[in-house]
C-alpha cells in the first residue's frame, strides 16, 4: 500500500468537518498495518478538533501521564465505543496554537513509519510510534525558526551529491539509503563497501571545510573513506534550498520506498517545508574535488594525537592537500558501487 499523503489526510479531515455538542469522535479508516495497527484520520468534538488516531488490538497503553505531551499536539487515551472494535487506540490531537500544515505532515509520516515498520511485533511497533512522535515534539521545540546557514549549506551540499550519484547510475533506493547524515552516521553516506564524507563551502580563497570531530576523517573504521569538497557560490542562477528538496522529491518519486527514506532524511536533518520562505539564498555549483583518505592525508584522528586529546573541531584547507584528485565515477568504482 502506498503511503498516505498530507493532502490526503487533510482531504479526510475537511469531509470529517462539523460541530456537535456532545464529546465524540467522527473518523475514517487511513492505513491498516497488517493485524497489529491501524490508523484513523479523525474530528474530535465539541471543539471540532483535528486528530490522527492510532489503534492497537492488544497492548494496553501507558497512562495519560507517562503520554508525550505539548509542542503543537497533544496526545491522550481515545474512548471509540463499538466503533473501537475493541482495540485500544491512542489519538494525537492538534492543539489550537499548532500549525495545520505541519500537524498533517506530522499524521502523514507518522503513518508511514508505521507501514514501514508492519514486520514488528506489535510492542515493537507500539514503541516506534511513541518514539516517532516524541520525536517530532522534540524538533518543534527547538526547530521552529529553520535551520542554521551552516547547515542550509551542508544539506544542499549532501543532496547535490545525491544528484550526481543519480547521474551516475547509482539505483535511486540505493542513493538515499545510503544518505546516512541525518541520521547521525558517522560519515554522510555509506555507500559500497566504504563511506563518503561531503564538505561544501562558500569560500571564495583557498578551499576550506570544517571537520567536525577526530573520528570524521578517521578512514581505519571504514576503508575506503572518501573526502567530497563541493564549492557553492551565490548567484542568481543557482537553487534555493527549497527549489532543491523539491527536485530531488521529484526526481525519486518514482521510487516510493526511496521518496520515504528521503522524507525521513528531511525531516531527521530539521527541514520542514512551512519554512521554505526562509531559504533565500541561491547556490549554484562551482567546483567539486573527491579525495581518497589514507595514511598520508592531512588530518587529526585519535591515532595520530596524544590520548589527552579527546575532542577536536578543526578547518582543512584542500587547497593545500597534496592528494590524487578522483572522478566520482572512479570513487564509485573504488567502493564497489558501479
Amino acid at each position: 500500500m502506498a503511503p498516505v499523503s498530507e493532502a490526503e489526510i487533510l482531504r479526510v479531515w475537511r469531509a470529517l468537518a462539523g460541530h456537535s455538542s456532545g464529546r465524540g469522535w467522527r473518523a475514517l479508516d487511513l492505513v491498516a498495518v497488517a493485524t497489529s495497527c491501524r490508523v484513523k484520520a479523525a474530528r474530535l468534538s465539541p471543539g471540532n478538533e483535528e486528530a490522527v488516531l492510532v489503534g492497537f488490538p492488544s497492548l494496553k497503553a501507558g497512562s495519560a501521564t507517562k503520554l508525550p505531551q505539548g509542542q503543537g499536539f497533544r496526545m491522550e487515551r481515545a474512548a471509540l465505543g463499538d466503533a473501537g472494535d475493541g482495540w485500544q487506540w491512542l489519538a494525537l490531537i492538534r492543539q489550537p496554537s499548532g500549525s495545520l500544515e505541519l500537524f498533517a505532515k506530522v499524521a502523514a509520516d507518522v503513518a508511514a513509519v508505521l507501514q514501514s515498520s508492519s514486520d514488528l511485533p506489535e510492542e515493537h511497533l507500539y514503541q516506534r510510534f511513541l518514539g516517532r512522535v516524541r520525536g517530532w515534539q522534540e524538533f518543534m521545540r527547538r526547530g521552529r525558526e529553520g535551520l542554521t546557514e551552516e547547515k542550509e549549506l551542508g544539506l544542499v551540499g549532501e543532496l547535490s551529491i545525491i544528484h550526481m550519484l543519480v547521474d551516475c547510475k547509482v539505483p535511486l533506493f540505493t542513493a538515499i539509503d545510503g544518505w546516512k547524515g541525518p541520521h547521525n552516521g558517522l560519515h554522510d553516506f555509506q555507500l559500497g563497501i566504504g563511506s563518503l564524507e561531503v564538505k561544501s563551502t562558500l569560500a571564495t580563497e583557498g578551499f576550506p571545510v570544517r571537520i567536525a570531530s577526530l573520528s570524521q576523517l578517521d578512514e581505519t573504521n571504514c576503508p575506503p573513506l572518501f573526502l567530497a569538497g563541493l564549492r557553492f557560490i551565490l548567484h542568481d542562477t543557482g537553487r534555493t534550498l527549497a527549489e532543491m528538496v523539491d527536485a530531488t522529491r521529484e526526481r525519486v518519486a518514482v521510487d516510493s520506498a526511496a521518496s520515504r527514506l528521503l522524507e525521513q532524511g528531511l525531516l531527521s536533518v530539521g527541514y520542514l517545508d512551512i519554512h521554505a520562505e526562509l531559504y533565500t539564498r541561491r547556490f549554484a555549483f562551482n567546483e567539486g574535488r573527491f579525495h581518497l583518505v589514507d595514511a598520508a592525508y592531512p588530518r587529526l584522528a585519535p591515532f595520530n594525537v596524544h590520548p589527552a586529546i579527546r575532542r577536536a573541531a578543526y578547518d582543512l584547507d584542500l587547497a593545500l592537500v597534496e592528494a590524487d584528485k578522483y572522478s566520482l565515477d572512479e570513487v564509485l568504482e573504488q567502493l564497489g558501487v558501479v
